[in-house]
């Protein structure tokens, strides 16, 4: 990174995501494999599903992570830089985000989107000294790249960081964990949610957030992925963290009420139908001027047709992707996740459904193995979260 704490050695401006390999490895491969990680295809790597042993498997990683802390390995997905003599408002002109707003050590959720309003990816933006920093998704990443290339001046300068790797520490003990190793300019308790900082566990310097994915408090960290190993192992060998695998990963957002790019969001969807209306900053929401703006406006100021809604399922039979959603004999949307909630113990899901049924409390049923099941709308998230955002602990 340009302000001396990372080395940016791969410029994109002459890659194409043709030319990627079709599989690629992960830092950590080999650990997981030692530590019994049941590996599966995600996004162009081979990734842990779960892992075997005594205490692995999916509901019981699920819910130590609940309780205690897991170690996620997000490395799949995409790190990028973007500097430059008018970089933020380059990236205004394609994100729906007010840049002047986010200040050093901040972080924000962002959308890209295509000309329809439709999204291409959901996304963290950062700021840095001299550059704004953007994780996206591992399935999007090459995508998105050549996205930005296309639509960034030739002024503004994009790098790719994939000498970098990506963990997540999540869960109620992430924080005493992390602490006991990270020393820094500040303690690591003067981080709250969405915002970072750089720290040094180890000797290996890092750039730290307190975010992810799982609705629990918890931290993202970059680092070197020659480091990753070290560090993943530090890390697990404490007594509150167990490696955590994709399906745990998943169950948890899910509860959480959180949208899966590829199921829950595509450019088939739009972020107001979505709930996504924070992601687009009020003063851009009126001044417009990025990509999607002119589709989505009308949006804006008539209401979606569809809403992404939860809905708890009764009986014990999950309702899974593209399951038909009915009021009486009609069809009124679908299905895009679902599955068993290990936390409340019966089965959830998010659908797309038309706005007109979207009320909290709504009965439906959801077609599953051509049988009906009885569901309802219920608010999200399913299991509240827990980020941290600077109360008394």
């Amino acid at each position: 990174m340009s302000d001396g704490n990372y080395s940016v050695t791969d410029d994109l401006s002459d890659t194409h995501p043709d030319d990627m390999p079709e599989q690629q490895v992960l830092p950590l491969d080999a650990w997981h494999r030692a530590r019994g990680g049941r590996m599966v295809e995600f996004a162009g790597y081979q990734m842990p599903i779960q892992y075997t042993g005594e205490g692995g498997g999916i509901v019981a990683e699920h819910e130590w992570t609940r309780n205690h802390a897991g170690l996620f390995d997000v490395s799949h997905m995409g790190q990028l830089l973007v500097s430059g003599e008018g970089a933020d408002a380059a990236l205004e002109a394609l994100l729906p985000i007010d840049l002047s707003t986010l200040k050093l050590g901040m972080q924000r959720y962002s959308l890209l989107l295509d000309e329809n309003g439709g999204v291409l990816d959901d996304l963290m933006v950062s700021r840095w000294p001299r550059d704004v920093f953007l994780v996206v998704n591992g399935a999007t990443k090459w995508d998105d790249i050549a996205h930005l290339r296309e639509h960034l001046p030739d002024d503004v300068t994009l790098n790719h960081l994939q000498d970098r790797a990506l963990l997540a520490l999540q869960g109620p003990e992430a924080f005493a964990v992390l602490d006991r190793h990270a020393t820094g300019e500040y303690p690591l308790s003067a981080l709250t949610f969405m915002k970072f900082g750089l720290f040094t566990v180890a000797g290996v310097e890092m750039a730290v957030s307190r975010s992810g994915y799982t609705g629990e408090d918890g931290f993202e960290i970059s680092l070197p992925a020659e480091d990753a190993e070290k560090i993943a192992t530090l890390l697990c060998g404490e007594p509150e963290v167990k490696p955590i695998g994709l399906g745990a990963r998943d169950s948890l957002r899910l509860e959480a009420g959180l949208p899966l790019y590829g199921h829950d969001l595509d450019t088939g969807t739009n972020p107001v139908s979505a709930g996504l209306m924070f992601a687009l900053n009020k003063s851009r929401r009126e001044a417009g001027g990025w990509m999607g703006h002119e589709a989505i406006a009308p949006v804006l100021a008539s209401g979606p047709a569809t809403k992404r809604v939860g809905l708890i399922v009764e009986g014990r039979l999950p309702a899974r992707e593209g399951a038909p959603v009915f009021a009486g004999e009609s069809q009124i949307g679908h299905v895009t996740s679902g599955g068993f909630s290990p936390t409340l113990g019966y089965p959830i899901a998010m659908a797309y459904i038309d706005a007109g049924h979207a009320a909290d409390g709504t009965r439906v049923q959801i077609e599953v193995r051509s049988k009906r099941l009885d569901a309802r709308v219920a608010p999200m998230p399913f299991v509240p979260h827990r980020y941290y955002r600077g109360e008394p602990r």
